[in-house]
């Protein structure tokens, strides 16, 4: 064999032998870092045992009969009806009642501030990425699984993101103005005078009973579920207070599973009943938004009791 051939084959075999031990080398470090992470695990490490002996004894949360009941049978069927029930709905009511317009030609009440609606924009934006991926995550199975599926959680995971920080800021602006009043509830008796093409006005603040039900689910009920949610992302991990209740990983995660999707149906709900009535129940109030202006004469029919306030401290 010649000399240069001879010291290519040489080279070749040295080149594999080192390729051999960078590899076991990081096999040995993945190793390493896979007992590292066990140790400290909630499902794999030293608590895997006690774990599995707690489960469902005296003191558990009892809930494998019940999550696999609600997960196999009612959840995606309330989801479809979700989906299906309440734009029907909607559809229904615009044929029949229609929209409420008011006149343009008055002046503008000034109501939402340029805080509140970047910070509107980001909760809005964050909300139309999570809820039709949520609905997506629903029906995995349904829609075959694979990179869409998982695309969908990647950004329902990352509109969390945004989400998460909105939702305190919305808490300081606007928790004083969502403070329950006798108002609600004789909106509510009327449902918000949506059933009639009549402009009578309606009692209510600067926001109503139905922006408060809103309100309520998206800020207390969106912090709920950014727990829980983050609870079944994360799966493997170790809360001492959590272990200190004698709570197994397992309930853990199937009590987040169940509050997590019953809250889901109130906000895919209400979210949908949200964009109906900002873009199509009543013409142009989703300006108001970008604007920061409402329409005297929708102030004064649909805001009655805040238009009396605003007339009253000579504010218009």
């Amino acid at each position: 064999m010649p000399l240069q051939q001879e010291h290519g084959v040489q080279h070749t075999n040295h080149k594999e032998r080192v390729n051999v031990k960078l590899k076991n080398i990081l096999i040995i470090f993945l190793a390493l870092s896979s007992l590292a992470f066990a140790s400290e695990s909630a499902i794999f490490g030293k608590d895997l045992i006690p774990n599995i002996l707690a489960y469902d004894k005296e003191g558990s949360l009892h809930l494998g009969k019940w999550f696999t009941l609600l997960q196999s049978t009612y959840f995606k069927p309330i989801f479809l009806g979700v989906l299906i029930g309440v734009p029907t709905v909607f559809f229904i009511h615009y044929k029949i009642i229609g929209p409420m317009i008011f006149s343009h030609d008055r002046k503008k009440i000034y109501v939402f501030s340029i805080f509140n609606r970047i910070i509107h924009t980001i909760a809005a934006i964050a909300f139309i990425l999570i809820v039709p991926t949520g609905f997506a995550i629903v029906f995995g199975t349904t829609l075959g699984g694979g990179e869409f599926i998982r695309f969908c959680k990647d950004v329902h995971s990352i509109a969390t993101i945004l989400f998460v920080i909105s939702v305190i800021p919305m808490l300081m602006m606007w928790f004083k103005d969502m403070l329950p009043t006798s108002d609600d509830i004789k909106w509510m008796m009327i449902l918000g005078g949506y059933l009639n093409k009549r402009k009578d006005p309606i009692p209510a603040g600067r926001f109503n009973a139905g922006q408060k039900m809103w309100f309520y689910i998206c800020t207390f009920g969106g912090i709920v579920m950014i727990i829980t949610g983050a609870i079944m992302f994360f799966q493997d991990f170790k809360i001492e207070f959590i272990a200190s209740l004698g709570l197994t990983q397992i309930d853990l995660l199937r009590a987040s599973a169940i509050i997590h999707n019953i809250l889901g149906f109130a906000v895919a709900a209400l979210f949908m009943t949200h964009i109906y009535m900002s873009v199509f129940a009543i013409k142009g109030a989703i300006h108001s938004i970008i604007s920061g202006y409402k329409e005297e004469e929708e102030v004064e029919i649909l805001h009655s009791t805040f238009y009396k306030e605003l007339k009253k401290d000579k504010k218009l």
